[in-house]
């Protein structure tokens, strides 16, 4: 059942100037409502309700030039800059695809979506935030010093909806789905695994099996996947980064996945962040969420495509990290490095 926002707008709108260094999401955490009620509140006061249709906003996006793209979820937050070039439109799944942002949108989860003004001591941040039906943010596009600023205002004119109430109504956060899977079919799932020759097959046989992809990799084991301490994700970052290796960094939610490919240089550990802090690409990922990770092992036709998959508690994926496989020795050193940190950091399977 869909629920109205629990508070005035005008009393989130104070709470919000009272509480004006706090993030979006920690506030409407502290208030008892989502982060998209509390954006909605501000409808009139800097903020513009506009349409979620992924068509519309991809060609807006396109014309602000360069941007940043943020995904996150509630233990990681991926950042990456560049424009939104190469669109592609589906019924189920779209992509973005270029060398700084890479995307996979899955429509259905985009619901609501703000073009918000917000003053600063740096001056208007400009952005446009995508939400599901819950509230939980999905996808958002800050605009630059470097991003076309004089195509703003016409922007947010064209995508504008006729809707423009300060109140939300938002549906029940569906609950993350714990670990899945089924001990009679695990021989089954290893020999169907062994015939895989494309890692997206690969949730097409969790589905077949009824299964999903933790409780695949619990049950499955060595060599398909290998249970690791949750500091090999540390140990990742910083040894990538000291040996130079290229990665590929998925971050995601139900609405959206995005993909880091290249480099990760600079990296900070700050209490429980460790974050990657590069040119055009920041990652800021919460170590003490971190339950679970696997290496996992899936065949591909251009051979095996090595990950570490980072899980939470409640069995939610947080973030994975792939070897490029376009690039034979980077692809190599990547494997590499995986055998190196399994040496140091395997745990015997749950």
């Amino acid at each position: 059942m869909a629920v109205a926002t629990a508070i005035s707008p005008r009393d989130i709108r104070e709470a919000r100037q009272e509480h004006d260094k706090l993030r979006e999401r920690d506030l409407a955490d502290k208030l008892g409502i989502s982060e998209a009620e509390l954006v909605a509140a501000h409808v009139g006061h800097g903020v513009t309700r506009i349409t979620a249709d992924l068509d519309p906003l991809f060609a807006a996006f396109a014309r602000l030039g360069e941007v940043m793209a943020l995904t996150r979820n509630p233990s990681c937050v991926i950042e990456k800059v560049g424009q939104y070039a190469n669109y592609t439109s589906g019924a189920h799944a779209s992509l973005v695809v270029n060398d700084a942002i890479d995307l996979r949108m899955f429509p259905r989860i985009w619901t609501h979506a703000f073009a918000v003004e917000k003053p600063t001591d740096r001056g208007l941040k400009r952005s446009i935030q995508v939400f599901d039906a819950a509230g939980d943010a999905v996808h958002k596009v800050h605009l630059r010093e470097t991003s076309i600023i004089e195509e703003w205002a016409p922007v947010v004119d064209e995508l504008k909806i006729s809707d423009q109430a300060d109140t939300l109504t938002v549906d029940p956060r569906e609950p993350v789905e714990g670990p899945k899977g089924d001990p009679e079919k695990v021989e089954t799932l290893r020999a169907e695994w062994d015939k895989l020759t494309d890692t997206h097959q690969f949730m097409q046989l969790t589905r077949k099996l009824k299964m999903n992809r933790l409780g695949a990799y619990r049950l499955a084991g060595a060599p398909h996947a290998r249970k690791l301490a949750p500091k090999v994700v540390e140990a990742l970052l910083h040894r990538a980064s000291e040996k130079e290796i290229p990665i590929m960094i998925f971050v995601g939610n139900r609405g959206c996945i995005e993909i880091h490919t290249g480099p990760v240089s600079r990296i900070v550990d700050m209490g429980p962040w460790i974050n990657v802090l590069d040119k055009g690409h920041d990652l800021h990922l919460r170590k003490d969420h971190i339950a679970e990770v696997y290496a996992v092992t899936k065949n591909t036709r251009r051979g095996p495509a090595i990950s570490i998959e980072a899980f939470g508690a409640d069995g939610a994926l947080i973030t994975q990290f792939f070897g490029v496989l376009r690039d034979e020795d980077a692809g190599a050193r990547w494997n590499a490095l995986v055998a190196e940190l399994e040496g140091e950091f395997s745990e015997v399977a749950a």
